[in-house]
């Protein structure tokens, strides 16, 4: 099992910036990606940012050159840096860790867990 926590978001103008943060806490061993997803009512939720153990990163296309990730294994932690802020970012961003693990029959499992979520308002 893996809790996330989240923590950011609120209300800001257009062209503001924000940063959340999330911080993971169990099984963390087993945690390959962290990453945050947003997702607006009656829509999907969708990949804003993600990386990897290693540094690699992956970025929706609504937020490339606006957003950066990072992220700090040794406390297991993921920040999404948020500028150049539009209306159209406004969602419930969540906090995802894609977790792959190795049981003692050796099978290969992997799980999504998600953050409660954090509302992200962007508005004049």
């Amino acid at each position: 099992q893996v809790r996330l926590v989240e923590s950011g978001g609120g209300l800001v103008q257009p062209g503001g910036s924000l940063r959340l943060s999330c911080t993971a806490s169990g099984s963390v061993s087993g945690i390959v990606r962290m990453g945050w997803y947003r997702q607006v009512p009656g829509n999907e939720r969708e990949l804003v940012a993600a990386i990897t153990r290693s540094g690699n990163t992956h970025f929706g296309d609504d937020v490339k050159g606006r957003f950066t990730i990072s992220r700090d294994n040794a406390k297991n932690t993921v920040a999404l840096q948020m500028n150049s802020l539009k209306p159209e970012d406004t969602a419930v961003y969540y906090c995802n860790a894609y977790v792959v693990v190795v049981t003692s029959a050796d099978e290969v499992k992997d799980f999504d867990y998600w953050g409660q979520g954090t509302q992200v308002t962007v508005s004049s």
